[in-house]
């Protein structure tokens, strides 16, 4: 009896295996980071390095990134109020993306006016927290990756924490309680709504931005944001989450 011969697989095949299994690999990684930090809080973000790496490059050896956690019981509800108010209004009802406001935001740019993001909180987190900036497709891609992640395994509540605790309020100086001692001599604790909402009107650009020094744009915003702070219902709207 003529005995079989097993043949080996070609090596193109060889490769796509050996691709599924560091494809799956990431997949997995990425599930265990999130799953991991919706308990445990991060010490620091994808930013905060890269900031600190982009100082030291440009021969800034004693720059260093302010950043002090607290939990989000320990940060001013206005805070948060103040952050959704401005950036994601929707917040408490999408699953990570607001297409409404990407679909506003196409039909404005389609008729001339400035191109304008439309990320939710949820996008920014993942990508303040585990990504760099840019705007290539393959970045955007993996950000969209990690905000399902973070809609499917941390509640909401666990989102605004952590948004409020990485998001820059200023050059090198990061979460609320880092920017409440910087810019007002007090703990994030004991913000007012119209400090926490001078820090969210810096939030598009707050190199450029200054909470310390207001220009009249962010002096401008920051009342708007309170105004819309009380159309979402303030402190109450927390409530929801």
């Amino acid at each position: 009896m003529a005995s079989t011969v097993k043949r080996r697989p070609s090596p193109v095949r060889r490769w796509l295996r050996r691709l599924a299994w560091v494809a799956l690999a990431l997949v997995g990684l990425s599930v265990l980071q999130v799953l991991v930090l919706r308990f445990v809080d991060p010490p620091f973000s994808a930013f905060m390095a890269a900031r600190q790496f982009e100082a030291w490059g440009e021969g800034a050896w004693d720059f260093r990134i302010a950043h002090d956690w607290r939990d989000l019981d320990a940060i001013s509800p206005h805070v948060a109020v103040a952050v959704i108010a401005a950036e994601d209004q929707r917040f408490a009802d999408h699953d990570g993306f607001d297409f409404k406001a990407i679909e506003q935001a196409r039909a404005s740019h389609a008729r001339g006016g400035k191109l304008r993001g439309a990320s939710t909180i949820s996008q920014q987190v993942a990508k303040n927290l585990f990504l760099w900036s840019g705007r290539s497709w393959v970045r955007k891609g993996i950000e969209a990756w990690y905000t399902l992640l973070v809609e499917a395994l941390w509640p909401k509540a666990r989102i605004i924490e952590v948004y409020v605790n990485v998001a820059e309020f200023g050059d090198g100086v990061y979460g609320a309680q880092a920017a409440a001692r910087t810019w007002f001599g007090k703990d994030a604790a004991n913000l007012s709504p119209a400090e926490a909402a001078r820090l969210a009107a810096v939030l598009p650009n707050p190199r450029e931005y200054s909470v310390g020094n207001p220009g009249p744009y962010v002096r401008g915003r920051s009342a708007a944001i309170q105004r819309q702070m009380r159309q979402i219902g303030g402190t109450g709207y927390l409530e929801s989450l």
